[in-house]
Order: C-alpha cells, then structure tokens, then sequence
C-alpha cells in the first residue's frame, strides 16, 4: 500500500522535486499510520487479500453466469404469460463465518435478477424472490461455496 500511495502522489504532483519527494513520504507514513489505528490495516492483512485477487476474479465470472441464467428465468416469466409467478419471502440461515462473506452473499443475491435481499440478521437472511425455485439456500450453493473460498 505504502508504494502505490507514493506512486500515486509522486504522479499526482506532476513534478519530482526534493520538497515533494520528502513530504509525499511524510504523507504516505501519516496515512499508513491512520489506517493502522483506524482499520488495523497490517501489510500481512493486505498481503492475504492480494493473493485472493485471483480467486475473485474468478467469483466475478461465476456472479456473471448466475446473473445470465437468472435473466433467461426472469425472461421466461415475462414471455410466457401462463408461468406463474408466485412472490414469496424465503428466510434462511448462512453458513458464511464473516461479516464480508454475509455482506458479499447478500449482494450476489440481490445482484441476480427476481431475487433482493431484504434483511440480514447476523447469518440470517429474508430474500423475495419470484418464485420460490429461483432461490438455492443450501449451504452448498453456488455462492456460498465460492464465498466461503473466498472467507478461508
């Protein structure tokens, strides 16, 4: 974090001068300070979220397909005028461990189309959702199973 925070004020300055090397250093060392007070950033930490950088991108990919599949779903609603659709509010409990597993869940969740999270309780969550089958609440559904990687 400290050398692209550098980078960053060394390009945002536009000019490499003594003065402006030396405080953008003064700078960077205030800023890694704070965020070591006020978000226990720790080079370990942030080390840790870097080498999961792949497997996100990875998750991205699979969010895509969902949300692809769930649009034909959704569509499939719209076009044929005898599917029913039947609204329902679907309660269930996580097995997510944090708080960004439960948080990234519930995005996912309302990112796919026909389904919203409403509320998250600690590890309880309350999703409407079309049709109650639109819904995988498993703990090994596609999400969780990613999210949870993602957790470890």
């Amino acid at each position: 974090m400290y050398l692209l925070l550098y980078f960053f004020w060394l390009i945002l300055n536009g000019r490499l001068t003594w003065e402006v090397a030396l405080l953008g250093l003064a700078v960077v060392a205030a800023v890694g300070a704070l965020a070591y007070v006020l978000f226990g950033y720790t080079p370990r930490r942030e080390w840790r979220i870097v080498k999961k950088i792949p497997l996100f991108m990875l998750y991205v990919f699979v969010l895509l397909w969902e949300i692809l599949k769930a649009n034909w779903a959704v569509l499939g609603f719209i076009v044929n005028e005898h599917r029913a659709i039947e609204p329902t509010l679907v309660r269930f409990t996580t097995s997510l461990k944090t708080r960004f597993g439960r948080f990234m869940l519930a995005n996912s969740i309302t990112l796919t189309p026909g389904t919203i999270t409403v509320r998250m309780d600690g590890d309880r969550l309350t999703v409407h959702c079309l049709k109650r089958s639109m819904l995988d609440t498993s703990p090994d559904s596609v999400f969780e199973r990613w999210i949870s990687r993602l957790e470890a």
